[in-house]
């Protein structure tokens, strides 16, 4: 029997429960919704089941309830291909009138909500899981809580164990959590046939639109160029047409790009708006990215050895993961990451907003003295920025890391956290 590795979401579904009658996960394939939906549930209906799928359908059709029936909380593994199963269990939560009764995991959203009469407000609660971060597979020692520098952000102490090619393969691997227990060459695989998949079966069969292999091929390829920019649909397009005959129209590639956030291939990150002193305008537009690193590296077809001779991929692709694990942390935080761009040309690559109206400013640079002194400017010119008569002053501002070896404060009180360090 497989070991189960610990997920920070495991915490936050059980919370859920305790507040809610039904919670749905949600998130990509592979990323280990269903086997964490398995620690806590009581009974378990497998809707993907190829022997009982068909019977399943039926019965969603003429008689939902009869599914439903079960010890508690009962997990319901990809909802989604039965929408009328929704409407029943808003039902049931009601009728039962108690808490913690179901959770629904999804790997797509529905192609139809046609069926789908009520919102669930009120009933359901909604946990989106990503793949692993570093802190879950085990590559992060977690000696510096991001949590914890709300409110003591000088506090900050920690030795990074990883190095550059550690740091090059784990992007590489990535968070697939059946990954993370495989070595070499085989963890690595894993990662190309996610990507196969997404490629030949998910991204059509997520709406029953039949879309071309190879164009979703180069859209990802194109994509995976872009990792943490704001660029247009207008440009993707248009670095698209150097593979094609007749340059793709923007109406055809936000389909494409809309079908993979549907499968939570693609996250994309809105922009955060604060109050400023000046009348700077801030850039509005969201920032590209994949929901883990290794898609990336897989539409790129490279490897460990690749990022290695090419830093400036490294940096990117090291951004993306840095992207993930925040949002993962974030998650159980109760809060939200951004991005900020302005006018000026000044950027953050991460803000962590929490609910009270804290957040933290990131900046996310690979490693190497110069870059930590530009990364520590920049968020020490965009807390000059901040009005804080109108809101709080920045809890933390932080630089993190993909190398060295110590986790610090510097004496301008910006921190330097290798991702080695960092947990929720």
């Amino acid at each position: 029997m497989k070991k189960y590795k610990q997920r920070i979401a495991d915490q936050i579904l059980v919370q859920k429960l305790s507040g809610k009658g039904a919670v749905l996960i949600e998130g990509a394939k592979w990323c280990g919704k269903t086997t964490t939906a398995e620690q806590t549930a009581k009974s378990i209906l497998y809707m993907s089941d190829p022997e009982k799928t068909s019977q399943y359908l039926e019965l969603a059709d003429i008689s939902p309830s009869h599914l439903l029936q079960g010890d508690v909380p009962r997990l319901i593994d990809e909802w989604q291909l039965a929408p009328k199963l929704w409407d029943a269990v808003r039902f049931e939560v009601d009728h039962r009138d108690d808490l913690g009764q179901f959770i629904l995991t999804g790997s797509a959203v529905p192609p139809s909500m046609e069926d789908v009469k009520h919102t669930g407000t009120g009933r359901f609660a909604w946990l989106k899981m990503r793949p692993m971060s570093l802190y879950e597979s085990g590559e992060s020692n977690g000696s510096v809580s991001l949590g914890n520098l709300f409110f003591k952000p000088g506090d900050v102490t920690g030795t990074n164990s990883m190095n550059l090619e550690q740091l090059a393969f784990v992007v590489c691997r990535g968070g697939w959590p059946r990954a993370t227990t495989l070595s070499g060459n085989v963890a690595l695989e894993q990662a190309f046939d996610y990507y196969d998949a997404v490629v030949n079966a998910d991204a059509s069969r997520v709406d029953g639109i039949r879309r071309d292999p190879e164009r979703i091929k180069r859209l990802l390829r194109t994509y995976a160029r872009h990792q943490g920019t704001q660029a247009a649909i207008t440009t993707i397009c248009e670095d698209m047409a150097t593979n094609e005959a007749t340059k793709p129209d923007t109406d055809t590639i936000t389909s494409y790009i809309n079908a993979l956030k549907k499968i939570f291939v693609i996250e994309d990150m809105p922009a955060w708006n604060p109050n400023l002193r000046s009348k700077t305008a801030i850039r509005t537009s969201d920032t590209r990215y994949f929901v883990d690193p290794s898609i990336a590296i897989a539409a790129l077809g490279i490897g460990p050895n690749d990022l290695l001779n090419d830093l400036n991929t490294f940096g990117l692709l090291f951004e993306t993961l840095c992207i993930r694990d925040l949002r993962v942390f974030t998650e159980s935080l109760g809060g939200m990451v951004y991005h900020y761009r302005d006018s000026s040309g000044l950027e953050c690559d991460a803000v962590v907003h929490l609910r009270n109206g804290s957040y933290g400013l990131i900046e996310i640079k690979l490693g190497g003295e110069k870059l930590i002194n530009e990364g520590a400017e920049n968020l020490t010119q965009l807390a000059k920025k901040i009005d804080t008569g109108k809101m709080k002053k920045p809890a933390f501002q932080m630089v993190l890391t993909g190398t060295g070896s110590l986790a610090y404060q510097r004496k301008d009180g910006v921190l330097v956290v290798p991702i080695g360090c960092l947990k929720n």
